[in-house]
């Protein structure tokens, strides 16, 4: 999940999985796999970053899981 910014200031988070497209117009639309749209104050790249970053955490936290199962079984 990712913490964007509506247009009126108002915080939205949004399943980063579910980002279809990112695009500015010149505001940034982010467009869902559901078709929702979403009309935010961050730039294309924030929003990048912002899924990237997150990501990173995901696979953080799992890695850090399957090592705890390994050396549990050792």
């Amino acid at each position: 999940m990712i913490k964007v910014t509506r247009l009126n200031g108002k915080e939205l988070i949004i399943n980063a999985d579910l980002i279809e497209t990112v695009e500015a117009t010149p505001d940034t639309i982010i467009t869902l796999t559901t078709n929702s749209k979403y009309m935010v104050r961050e730039t294309p790249e924030e929003i990048v970053e912002k899924v990237v970053e997150y990501r990173r955490r995901i696979s953080h936290y799992t890695f850090a899981n399957v090592n705890d199962v390994d050396s549990m079984s050792n």
